[in-house]
């Protein structure tokens, strides 16, 4: 097994189109450094100075924005293969904050690092430009499942999003996956309350749909799942008929 087929992110990307030489060199470079951090540490604050992105290689972490009375929105899940950042990729400055849900590995990168992947890798410039804008898409699909859905929905539509977007970087996983968020981390994704999570989750197992058990969750009734939130995966599929043929821009 050579080092990319060890790279969650070159699995990730992998899915959606086949990478050449440029892009595996580039996804290389992004990896060559690590770092730990543990759970509940905070990465970086908003407001922080926007120098680096983070490929995830272990653990799950989440961005969230404070309001001034306390109170907090998740606004992202990060699981290993992601990159964080790009939404603050146009900004100085952070503007949400990243913090670890569990023991988590990350491979920090320099945001200027993007200029060679732009001048030398023009398939994976194209990849990431597709999934940064798709993402776009995700987060109004979202907005519509909290704006709209009951509670029981909207943890439904989670579940069904969560797992969707496992199964890239996971091509044996099935129908259970570890879920290492709490009760609380979980109202803050939902703009629910803690009860409101409970009850659901116990309404959902009630109904047959799902079956939780020692910090993992399995989607027994998947395709009625689907219906009762009118879920759309949007992970698994991407057009990369208009991708460039990865030859390299000329300096």
């Amino acid at each position: 097994m050579n080092a990319h087929t060890k790279s969650c992110l070159a699995q990730k990307l992998s899915h959606y189109a086949e990478l050449d030489e440029a892009s595996l060199e580039s996804i290389a470079r992004f990896e060559r450094e690590e770092k730990d951090f543990a759970k509940n540490d905070e990465v970086y604050q908003e407001g922080d100075q926007n120098i680096h992105l983070y490929v995830v290689k272990k653990g799950w972490l989440y961005s969230y924005a404070d309001l001034k009375d306390g109170r907090r929105q998740i606004v992202e899940i990060h699981h290993p293969g992601d990159i964080v950042g790009f939404p603050d990729i146009a900004f100085t400055e952070r503007t949400t904050v990243l913090r670890a849900a569990e023991d988590v590995r990350l491979c920090p990168f320099p945001k200027k690092d993007l200029d060679e992947v732009f001048k030398r890798a023009p398939q994976l410039a194209a990849l990431l430009f597709a999934l940064a804008v798709r993402n776009q898409v995700i987060m109004i699909d979202f907005l519509r499942a909290i704006g709209r859905m009951s509670a029981r929905e909207r943890i439904a539509y989670l579940l069904l999003d969560l797992q969707a977007r496992l199964r890239i970087t996971n091509t044996t996983m099935t129908t259970t996956f570890r879920l290492p968020l709490n009760q609380t981390e979980i109202s803050d994704v939902l703009g629910l309350t803690n009860v409101y999570v409970s009850r659901s989750f116990t309404a959902l197992e009630k109904d047959g749909l799902i079956r939780r058990s020692n910090g993992s969750v399995e989607i027994l009734e998947e395709d009625r799942m689907k219906r009762i939130c009118d879920f759309s995966d949007r992970h698994t599929k991407l057009d990369t008929s208009w991708f460039p043929d990865g030859t390299p821009v000329e300096a």
